[in-house]
């Protein structure tokens, strides 16, 4: 913003989108937690926005009324363009009259992407209180309202979050209207009210079912859509299946969680399968390599610095263990939590969601069989873990059961020959069937 824009005097407050930094000439609007009328402070969220490496909230530098919004959410919008004005007491618009908004609807032609956003109509401003329900209210909505069922979280953007905790209100409580039970400040506004949302699929019997939504591809899910698409255009991805028996692995595992300390976190089968990529990493250091197509130059690390793929409320993303060669396993437990904690919160930095050189992809215990993982480009390889099921093996001459486990690898064919990909699977699958090797200084 100008200085201009804090100068003394009441009227219309006009903000841009300020520069965000790092070359970054446009942004994406993700979402409006304000609405045209709404009464804000200082320092709200009056906007989210993504660029190409993070999601940003971006704050109001002062009290005001909103009067105006120059973007939907989907829309790119350039920095240094207007994008919000508010009514305040106690500042100017702009640098001169002329660029001072009015209060009336607006005719201003919608801008090109080089210039400024489109501009919406500005509805005839009311008064509207900032929202501070009782205690006692909200008590008895809580109690009145049906929650989730067990281990359904609510979805809901951060600025919502963030009003419904100042509010001692438990969002589980409240009935999203939005794409997949999505809660917005309305649904909020309803819940506070006392409002009930209507059930209008309520009937006798079963009747034809003719809704149709339409979802606009914004923000997060949409930067992943273009990645996905863009990646298997170019990239050969040539995947490979392995299983791999984890019983010694397992009973490990169980034995070091019930002896770990107090302030050490609990093990899942991932910190192992890091410790078994730094290993296999050193005899095929060309794994851990970031190919820039452009330029045709392989980057090839001697650091690992792992990528776990994180499913969260708003889409999958990619937080990166970095230098896990240089963490012990109990060490790389910890980090895989914060991260991943980290990541669904949406507290994530963008130095903690960039600079992986090999991804590892699970699903948990709805792994399923076999996956084909899509590669983290620009990365070469990309390692998927499958569920852990209990089979008949052949052994002795009788079968057993044991704890196994496939690996689903992919790995950029340009890059990788088949034979590289198959012996570096099965130097994985060595490790992790021997766990004790894991530990031993090659």
């Amino acid at each position: 913003m100008s200085s201009d824009q804090n100068k003394a005097g009441s009227g219309n407050f006009a903000i841009n989108v300020p520069d965000i930094g790092e070359g970054i000439a446009e942004v994406e609007i993700v979402e409006w937690p304000v609405a045209i009328g709404d009464n804000i402070e200082e320092d709200d969220v009056i906007c989210v926005v993504m660029t190409d490496k993070a999601t940003v909230e971006i704050p109001s530098p002062v009290d005001g009324q909103v009067v105006w919004q120059g973007a939907e959410a989907g829309d790119m919008v350039a920095v240094g363009a207007e994008f919000i004005r508010l009514l305040v007491a106690d500042a100017n618009a702009s640098a001169s009259d002329s660029a001072k908004p009015s209060l009336e609807p607006s005719t201003k032609e919608p801008a090109t992407k080089e210039s400024a956003p489109s501009v919406k109509a500005v509805e005839p401003v009311k008064p509207v209180a900032s929202p501070a329900p009782a205690v006692a209210k909200t008590v008895a909505n809580q109690t009145a309202s049906i929650p989730r069922p067990e281990g359904e979280k609510p979805i809901a953007p951060p600025a919502v979050r963030k009003r419904a905790r100042n509010a001692g209100i438990d969002l589980r409580f409240v009935h999203g209207t939005g794409p997949a039970n999505r809660i917005s400040h309305h649904d909020l506004d309803a819940y506070i009210a006392g409002h009930s949302v209507p059930n209008t699929e309520a009937s006798a019997g079963p009747v034809a079912n003719t809704k149709v939504q339409e979802i606009k591809i914004i923000g997060l899910r949409r930067k992943i859509s273009a990645i996905m698409q863009d990646t298997m255009q170019r990239i050969p991805h040539f995947t490979y299946v392995e299983e791999v028996d984890v019983t010694e692995l397992e009973a490990l595992r169980a034995k070091l969680n019930k002896e770990r300390q107090s302030h050490q976190p609990k093990l899942t089968v991932l910190p192992f399968v890091i410790k078994a990529l730094v290993q296999a990493i050193k005899v095929y250091p060309e794994m851990s390599s970031r190919f820039d197509d452009v330029e045709n130059i392989v980057h090839r690390y001697s650091a690992a610095h792992v990528g776990i793929a994180t499913q969260t409320d708003n889409g999958l993303v990619v937080p990166v263990v970095k230098h896990a060669e240089a963490l012990d396993i109990w060490q790389s437990a910890a980090e895989v939590k914060n991260l991943s904690n980290a990541a669904r919160e949406g507290t994530a930095s963008r130095e903690q969601l960039t600079g992986s050189t090999i991804t590892i992809t699970s699903l948990g215990p709805m792994g399923g069989i076999v996956t084909t993982p899509v590669i983290n480009s620009p990365e070469v390889a990309i390692v998927g873990i499958n569920k852990i099921a209990k089979r008949p093996v052949w052994q002795d001459g009788a079968f057993i059961p044991r704890d196994i486990m496939n690996l689903s690898s992919s790995f950029d064919h340009r890059i990788i020959d088949g034979w590289e990909a198959t012996q570096f699977v099965q130097q994985l699958k060595s490790l992790l069937e021997s766990p004790a090797t894991l530990f031993m200084e090659n």
